[in-house]
């Protein structure tokens, strides 16, 4: 699946998480995830992987193009404890 930058920093803001929580969470670089939300930098497919997933965990849902545009929604509560 393609992940845009749009939806990383929706998914975050669902989250409610910085930049720095989703490289903890990714184990992507806070340097990687900054490029990767203005635009200036293409992710490589096992960055765009380690996103996906953890986002995914943290309970994201990715919305892929379909007409509508692409977006992310929560796909369950978050647990907060």
């Amino acid at each position: 699946m393609e992940v845009t930058s749009a939806q990383i920093r929706a998914a975050r803001g669902l989250l409610d998480i910085s930049q720095q929580q989703l490289a903890d969470l990714s184990k992507v670089s806070l340097r990687t995830i900054v490029q990767i939300e203005r635009g200036s930098k293409q992710p490589s497919a096992s960055i765009v992987q380690a996103l996906f997933l953890s986002l995914k965990a943290a309970g994201i849902e990715f919305i892929p193009e379909n007409g509508g545009g692409a977006g992310v929604r929560l796909a369950r509560p978050i647990n907060r404890n």
